[in-house]
């Protein structure tokens, strides 16, 4: 027989390895099981690659590149065939060959349309194609800001509902505390019903932050898919904007609204100069063969023909005119968006840099002195020389505090977001603006 002693030592040792794998095991399966951390740049990615706009632009695009093609060639040329002069009575009626003025013919017709004229059809139909592009500019330019602002929302709300809940946890120990005095003859039982209310006040608000990341969820859902409700990635920095005051004309003069119009300010001129081009008519050239019966000759004959503008100062010039209007109209329009655009930026810079410093005031100063004051009420209770309330009070002044913290953040998102993105990325500059 063989005995085996265990020894409590090594009998610890294996059941802490143990427990050290299957916790190991249990992570991992967790790591597995859980998606990946949906970051903002990945947001962007996505949004971009689920949009039926942007292949949509694509697509008018090339269109009008394709009818360019077609807008500079001549028109195809016309087959003609005719049979003139056919008797319908008397003794040669329905004969093709006895009477002599019966002709059977064939030709051809090709209009000859001036190289002017073949251009400018050919240069609107490109300037149509500018304004697809530019329009395609446009919409990434809004999906991106939509995109980047929905993802924010959700991360700054998802930020207010763990603060809150870290507070509700550490009110809920005053209650045990208030429990505790009141069992023992050291406190009153309003006290109780106090910190009660002070914690089924902050479950409230947790719940109404959750009904917030809710809709942010599916605000940002409407860009991204099924990944949106999934984890997000990590913030990224804020304090920077590509959009600065130095040389902003220039910058300016790439946003996608102006560059919209200034795209559609060229298309209007290219009408222009289609219907100026249209005041010289175009010629057209006629050969045709015509066979007759045998006894007689076979005869070609050569027709030429023109439009006759007769009356161009009723048409042609009064055409002219008003696409030259329409130019007019669009030089104003693009003038005018511009500046809105450039009154839009810089009041968003400024408020911008207004909250940066306002969040460094509340970093520095505000948001130190509620947590002091906190912490000293804590201590004068515990002491026996504060009332419950006036913890609760500053408990609950502390988180008023980090939420319009968080709340000034949020909105300084947003404008980093309608900032960053005042020009699709891919097209932008990598200077930034600090505060």
């Amino acid at each position: 027989m063989f005995a085996y002693c265990f020894r409590p030592s090594a009998v610890l040792r294996a059941f802490r390895l143990a427990g050290a794998v299957a916790a190991a095991f249990t992570v991992t399966v967790t790591l597995a099981q859980s998606p990946p951390a949906l970051g903002l740049d990945q947001a962007l990615r996505l949004a971009q690659d689920r949009s039926h706009q942007l292949p949509a632009r694509d697509a008018a695009a090339a269109a009008a590149r394709d009818m360019a093609v077609v807008a500079g060639q001549r028109p195809d040329p016309v087959l003609k065939a005719s049979l003139t002069n056919l008797p319908v009575d008397g003794p040669d009626r329905f004969s093709l060959t006895r009477d002599f003025m019966t002709m059977r013919s064939i030709g051809v017709m090709q209009e000859f349309t001036r190289g002017g004229k073949l251009k400018a059809r050919s240069s609107r139909f490109e300037r149509e194609a500018d304004v697809a592009e530019a329009d395609r500019a446009l919409v990434l330019a809004n999906l991106q800001r939509d995109t980047a602002t929905a993802w924010l929302e959700r991360y700054y709300q998802e930020r207010v509902r763990e603060i809150l809940v870290s507070q509700r946890d550490e009110a809920g120990l005053q209650i045990e505390s208030a429990d505790a005095a009141y069992r023992g003859g050291r406190g009153a039982q309003a006290d109780v019903f106090l910190a009660r209310s002070a914690v089924a006040r902050i479950d409230d608000r947790i719940a109404q932050t959750q009904q917030q990341i809710d809709v942010a969820t599916t605000r940002l859902a409407r860009w991204v898919g099924p990944p949106a409700d999934g984890p997000l990635g990590a913030s990224p920095a804020l304090d920077a904007v590509r959009l600065h005051e130095q040389g902003l004309d220039a910058q300016l003069a790439r946003e996608p609204r102006v560059v919209l119009l200034a795209q559609q300010e060229a298309m209007t001129q290219a009408d222009a100069e289609v219907a100026q081009t249209s005041k010289k008519s175009d010629i057209s050239v006629e050969v045709m063969f015509s066979q007759r019966g045998p006894a007689y000759s076979n005869m070609i004959s050569v027709n030429l023909s023109m439009p006759l503008q007769w009356d161009q100062k009723r048409r042609q010039d009064r055409e002219v005119a008003a696409k030259l209007a329409s130019v007019e109209q669009a030089r104003l329009e693009r003038e005018e968006a511009t500046r809105v655009v450039a009154a839009e930026a810089l009041a968003m810079l400024q408020e911008w840099r207004s909250d940066q410093s306002r969040l460094t005031r509340y970093r520095t100063t505000l948001l130190p002195l509620a947590a002091e004051r906190t912490r000293a009420s804590i201590a004068a209770y515990r002491g026996g020389n504060g009332p419950l309330k006036a913890v609760l009070e500053s408990r609950l002044g502390e988180i008023d505090t980090r939420m319009e913290q968080l709340g000034l953040e949020l909105n300084a998102a947003r404008l980093w977001a309608q900032l960053n993105y005042f020009v699709p990325v891919d097209q932008t500059t990598p200077s930034a603006t600090r505060p």
